[in-house]
């Protein structure tokens, strides 16, 4: 019988001292709850999706914690940026085997993403383990998105191990996914900014229809303790190459639509989502910088060459928090370029979710003016996802 299970679990747990960050104290996430898990997966065969992202709070990874418990785990699922979480945006990303338990890697990120989504049918459990940024363009989550359909098929069921949203503090906003472009940077009729945790939005994703054929996962989620959907979570580790710091995360919502546009925003420096600079741009206070062949973004865009423009390093991480999805800056850069006619590419519109912002831009409306036109689909959501939702605001 296909179910929706929630665990609301008040657990006692014995955890292991070691230095977190201030903001983060307290919090329990749900892979260090294995009390709640494993017993859900002794005696069947386990595939575990995850990357570097999927630690403990005593360093160890998720899968090794697996292992040593005994627990037959037969294949890794790893996403975008590979398991190791070192691949260049977009980069095709073979598998292998796990050097430290042999256990194959199959990459869900290149080109044998089909043949390894089969392995899917081999197994009993899907458990996912992954740190998200809580965008709608961030593919962990389309990727959790594509195994929960795919576990579907085979009446197969999924776990997801809970971790904290590191923007829920930036609440609701931006435009709802116009699901004609639905794509890889965008799976569900969410905001940009959706605030909510892996396993909520694994939750509504079932409960709301929006899986294959409009059924309910056998989906248990193993939520985190003492997390609130106010705090502000710093992470423990980088989620992806080009988002170094909890700054960079919180511009994240609002710079990542240079994507779509000449201008680079970083990659190949140490600021990448923090900087935007073109050639050609005029410069704000004579800012600069040069992007440069680097892990994690090998073939930047304008590698080598001087890009003047605008450093945001400076803004505070109260006013981007309060901010929300910002398109001031790419409106920025836009008139600093002289508003070219080929600024935005098709790109764009998979981004930011429907076709209505690419003419306002080049009407000249200002961001607060076109952040007014999806206020309202964005607290329509807020209600509806309601039902969904583990944690307490505060």
């Amino acid at each position: 019988m296909k179910r929706l299970i929630y665990i609301f679990l008040m657990i006692i747990v014995a955890r292991t001292a070691m230095a977190v960050r201030v903001s983060n104290a307290g919090v329990t996430v749900g892979a260090d709850c294995p009390g709640s898990y494993l017993p859900m997966l002794r005696g069947k065969r386990v595939a575990l999706y995850s990357n570097h992202t999927g630690r403990l709070d005593d360093g160890r990874h998720t899968l090794d914690l697996l292992v040593d418990s005994g627990i037959d785990v037969r294949y890794i699922f790893s996403p975008e940026h590979g398991f190791r979480g070192t691949a260049d945006a977009g980069e095709h990303v073979d598998g292998g085997i796990d050097p430290a338990t042999g256990i194959p890697v199959l990459s869900l990120y290149g080109k044998g993403k089909r043949a390894a989504m089969t392995c899917v049918d081999s197994v009993d459990v899907v458990v996912t383990d992954i740190q998200d940024v809580g965008l709608r363009f961030y593919t962990y989550y389309c990727t959790m998105i594509e195994l929960m359909n795919k576990a579907l098929e085979g009446d197969r069921e999924f776990i997801v191990l809970d971790r904290p949203n590191p923007v829920s503090a930036m609440g609701v906003d931006g435009p709802v996914l116009d699901m004609k472009y639905r794509s890889g940077v965008g799976m569900l009729p969410v905001p940009v900014l959706h605030g909510m945790t892996l396993g909520e939005l694994a939750s509504m994703a079932s409960g709301e229809g929006w899986l294959s054929g409009g059924r309910r996962s056998r989906l248990t989620v193993i939520p985190c303790l003492g997390y609130t959907r106010s705090a502000r979570y710093e992470l423990p580790v980088a989620p992806s190459p080009n988002l170094p710091c909890i700054h960079a995360v919180y511009l994240y919502p609002s710079t990542c639509y240079f994507e779509a546009t000449p201008v680079s925003l970083g990659r190949g420096t140490d600021s990448p989502f923090e900087v935007y600079g073109h050639p050609s741009m005029r410069p704000a206070d004579g800012f600069s910088f040069t992007p440069r062949s680097r892990t994690g973004a090998r073939k930047p865009p304008l590698l080598n060459r001087t890009c003047r423009g605008v450093d945001l390093r400076g803004v505070s991480a109260d006013t981007l928090i309060a901010g929300g999805v910002d398109l001031t800056y790419l409106i920025d850069a836009y008139d600093r370029m002289g508003r070219p006619e080929k600024f935005l590419t098709s790109f764009f519109e998979l981004l930011i979710g429907n076709d209505r912002i690419r003419r306002m831009i080049a009407e000249g409306r200002s961001a607060a003016e076109i952040k007014a036109t999806w206020t309202d689909e964005a607290a329509l959501f807020d209600r509806q996802r309601q039902p969904y939702l583990l944690y307490p605001l505060k």
